[in-house]
């Protein structure tokens, strides 16, 4: 299904028009969901604004207050009523006469494992996991860890939760047993969910032998009582007796009816480990209300949501938080039918996700831009043998998407007429911040564009002084983003560390107030926002967060390693790539170098997951120090990505970069 499209000369090509903006298509904009108006009603009243948007969803007591910011930077919105999330996600629907509607298309890694599952049917799947798990003895205010790969029953697992004010912190499948490990330690999760394996690249591998060595590493401090055990791929695997427990001797023995508890718009929902700059995971906490009204809002206008006809697909993991707010929490509350997608873009082969596409009629598709420059390094003959004709609306998260695969994605994915919708947003933020509204915004290919209608942002010097629009073609200097004023899915804090909350996201600008993203930004000339990446210590490696120091602490874990510096540097591929500088202790001096990097790999993959393997190691005598001793990443930044060397005068030994250098 080769697209035919009219370049800027009037010949048919297969090359895409490179325009400075695209409009939305006139038929697309009669229909949107969202219209400049919303623009103009927030900016007059942005608090009833947010209290219409709430009002959206079903409350068991209606609110009368909006927002409290009187202790910021804790906020609470909504905060004297209550309400029950996964009423709002499942029960409604079927209450409203649509228990027949497909919740989840779901799509196991292996061709063939397949499930369409109903709202009706997912309300009852839900009714008898939280039987259980009340059975087990949660209650509201307890955690949960889930562990698991891309099936059913793990959003079933995160929606039982819910239902009980339990607290869930989903770990990504793909996190060794140490990173689970401190995550059940931080949250003191008294039951872990998970599957006895997950299917990757066509093989069944072990998942909870994970489980059993993050537990037994705890000893006799581990909070864990229980281990929910879902029998995914049929491996054989070790079993408790009186501790673990199967998925499918216990849950579907359970009551179908549960009658859902309201809980306080403050109720905490659920954790979510994210990486930080010390290399201890920062548990970032979401509670219900405000978190929820964001989730479902965005999701309804970023997408353009049409319940009745619509078929969403965001191929993301509920281990991160796109995965829980536009997997889970956005889009079950909107009422919409849903791909849910298990395996790999290439499990069989190439053609997987196009597959997809074609059967189920896939209208909208979310992805991240590392996954878009993939389908571009195939080519796109994989695609033309497929009909994407169903796709009405594309989308891209997880980090900047580069002008020149958005122009892809659009003619490719979209016969370059599909809108493209690049949101901007963290796990801190619970929700999408900064995107094009789909039938208002007239589209620059790699800007994220405006703050969404409630939302503010802004551009700052050092000083905190607002920036001026620039060009189109970055001469403008760039600043730091920053959030303004509190919006509702914003974070509470994290866990069990107030002091660290403020400080690692409200002292950089504590004079104004404003929370600090921690990426660096510019404005273009008609004053849309390019977002520019992290500007700490934290990298975005294909949309996933790792932290510098993590990546650090894996490496001298190593006996042979004496200090370890790690950077990101700019990566065609996965937006920033891991680059790692490590000097040896001398007893491993004569270690050949393929080698120890093997073994340096192997480290940072068991510590940490086979995503923070770095794809560079070098091997140097001495890393660059300031006086006080401060490693300059900066520097090695540089390094990493070729350029001329930045101010170096402070430094204790300048000459350490002919070194460095030699041992590239």
């Amino acid at each position: 299904m080769q697209p035919s499209v009219t370049t800027l000369t009037g010949m048919t090509d297969t090359h895409t028009q490179v325009l400075s903006a695209y409009p939305p298509p006139a038929e697309f904009a009669e229909q949107a969901n969202a219209t400049e108006e919303m623009y103009r009603e927030a900016e007059a009243d942005r608090l009833a604004f947010w209290a219409t948007q709430a009002n959206r969803l079903a409350w068991s007591k209606p609110f009368t207050e909006v927002l409290d910011w009187s202790e910021a930077p804790f906020a609470k919105w909504f905060a004297d009523g209550t309400l029950n999330v996964a009423y709002n996600c499942v029960d409604r629907h079927v209450e409203a006469g649509n228990g027949d509607r497909v919740a989840i298309h779901w799509e196991g890694e292996p061709v063939g494992h397949s499930r369409s599952i109903t709202y009706a049917e997912l309300k009852d799947e839900v009714s008898q996991a939280a039987n259980t798990l009340t059975d087990l003895g949660l209650v509201s205010g307890d955690r949960v860890a889930i562990y698991m790969p891309m099936v059913p029953e793990a959003i079933v697992a995160m929606l039982a939760c819910a239902r009980l004010g339990v607290m869930h912190s989903v770990v990504f499948a793909g996190f060794s047993a140490s990173a689970l490990k401190a995550r059940i330690d931080d949250a003191q999760a008294k039951m872990v969910i998970t599957t006895d394996g997950q299917y990757r690249r066509g093989s069944a591998v072990s998942l909870k032998i994970g489980v059993d060595e993050a537990i037994e590493g705890l000893g006799d401090a581990s909070p864990v009582e229980h281990v929910l055990v879902v029998r995914r791929t049929g491996i054989d695997i070790p079993f408790t007796e009186g501790r673990d427990l199967w998925w499918d001797e216990t849950v579907p023995k359970a009551s179908t009816e549960h009658t859902p508890e309201a809980f306080d718009a403050e109720h905490p929902l659920f954790l979510l480990y994210t990486s930080g700059t010390t290399g201890k995971p920062k548990g970032i906490m979401h509670t219900s209300g405000g978190y929820l009204t964001q989730a479902s809002y965005t999701h309804s206008v970023v997408f353009d949501i049409k319940p009745e006809t619509d078929v969403y697909w965001c191929t993301a993991d509920i281990g991160w938080v796109t995965g829980h707010t536009y997997i889970v929490y956005g889009p079950l509350s909107n009422g919409v039918t849903q791909v849910v997608y298990e395996g790999t873009p290439a499990s069989p082969n190439e053609h997987r996700h196009f597959e997809v596409i074609e059967k189920y009629g896939v209208t909208i598709y979310y992805t991240a831009p590392t996954l878009v420059r993939t389908f571009m390094k195939w080519g796109r003959e994989i695609a033309f043998e497929h009909d994407l004709s169903s796709l009405r609306l594309l989308g891209s998260v997880g980090e900047p998407i580069n002008p020149e695969a958005w122009r892809w994605y659009r003619l490719i994915f979209g016969a370059d007429k599909t809108p493209i919708v690049d949101t901007w947003w963290q796990t801190e933020t619970g929700a999408a911040m900064i995107s094009p509204l789909p039938g208002v915004t007239h589209c620059k290919p790699g800007s994220a564009m405006r703050p969404l209608p409630g939302i503010s942002a802004k551009i700052v010097d050092d000083e905190g002084n607002d920036l001026a629009p620039g060009t189109d073609h970055g001469e403008q200097a760039s600043g730091y983003l920053v959030l303004d004023k509190p919006w509702p899915a914003m974070l509470r804090g994290i866990w069990g560390d107030p002091e660290r909350f403020k400080e690692t996201y409200w002292s950089r600008f504590a004079d104004q107030g404003w929370y600090f993203a921690g990426d660096g930004a510019r404005y273009g000339k008609d004053g849309e926002i390019w977002i520019l990446g992290r500007i700490d210590d934290v990298m975005n490696v294909s949309g996933h967060r790792i932290s510098t120091a993590e990546v650090e602490s894996a490496l001298v874990g190593h006996s042979g390693v004496a200090e370890a510096a790690v950077v990101g540097a700019a990566d065609e591929q996965t937006g920033q790539a891991i680059c790692a500088f490590v000097i040896l202790k001398s007893h491993h001096a004569e270690t050949p170098h393929e080698q120890m990097v093997d073994e340096l790999r192997a480290e940072v993959s068991r510590e940490i997951s086979p995503i923070a393997k770095p794809r560079e190691i070098h091997v140097v005598p001495e890393l660059p120090k300031t006086r006080s001793g401060k490693i300059m990443r900066r520097l090695l930044r540089d390094v990493a990505e070729g350029r001329e060397l930045g101010d170096t005068s402070t430094l204790v030994d300048p000459s350490v970069f002919e070194a460095i250098r030699a041992g590239k």
